[in-house]
């Protein structure tokens, strides 16, 4: 399966995640993004650019109780962890930590992640 971003083809697998890490950029993002279905906004964007930065730096994907140990607190908007799990969840309703890892160009988690 291929993307076409920008007048370049970019390799994805069979379920959607890019083959290269390097092929990412933001309008890979929303190219993703737009074939999934998602319109991204600033909520999304969080979300998206806090999981590459965990992977680039650990090189494994943050489970769901990982994202919102380290980001619910610092949002303000909600006021305990489980309201930003379900705020997570209206985001990505059918799999969140998946669709953000494919939206980030990262690899496809693995059940122990």
């Amino acid at each position: 399966m291929n993307l076409e971003v920008n007048d370049k083809s970019i390799e994805a697998n069979e379920h959607g995640y890019l083959l290269n890490l390097n092929d990412w950029d933001e309008d890979v993002a929303e190219a993703i993004a737009s074939r999934d279905g998602y319109k991204l906004m600033v909520d999304h964007w969080e979300l998206i650019l806090y999981v590459r930065e965990y992977y680039l730096e650990k090189q494994t994907c943050p489970t769901m109780h990982t994202i919102v140990q380290e980001l619910g607190p610092r949002n303000a908007k909600f006021h305990d962890r489980k309201s930003y799990e379900k705020h997570i969840y209206s985001l990505f309703p059918s799999d969140p930590c998946h669709e953000v890892c494919k939206l980030a160009g990262l690899p496809m988690p693995q059940p122990d992640d």
